[in-house]
């Protein structure tokens, strides 16, 4: 995650990042629509700092901040992910052309 992020999330809010992530996995398996999945985190996100901190706009922008930080890990992984396979099918490739 980079720092700038870091330099504004409150270290109390930083373990809704993690659980932001795991329920988007989960959000993921169900019958949402990929579309939404971003909105549904942010209001948990929200809705789980507001839980935290109480109701001020401090805490709205926490919950902003842990669910684009959920968002951005998802996406390194599955970026990734697409990267290392793509190596491998070049590589098969390469392979079976030399």
């Amino acid at each position: 995650m980079p720092e700038v992020i870091l330099d504004f999330v409150r270290e109390e809010a930083l373990i809704l990042v993690p659980v932001l992530w795991i329920v988007g996995r989960f959000i993921k398996k169900s019958d949402v629509p990929n579309q939404y999945i971003v909105w549904v985190l942010l209001a948990i996100g929200v809705g789980f700092s507001l839980w935290m901190e109480g109701l001020n706009p401090e805490a709205v922008i926490q919950g902003i901040l842990v669910a684009g930080a959920a968002v951005f890990v998802h996406q390194l992984f599955k970026q990734t992910k697409e990267l290392a396979e793509k190596k491998e099918v070049r590589r098969d490739l390469d392979e079976s052309q030399g």
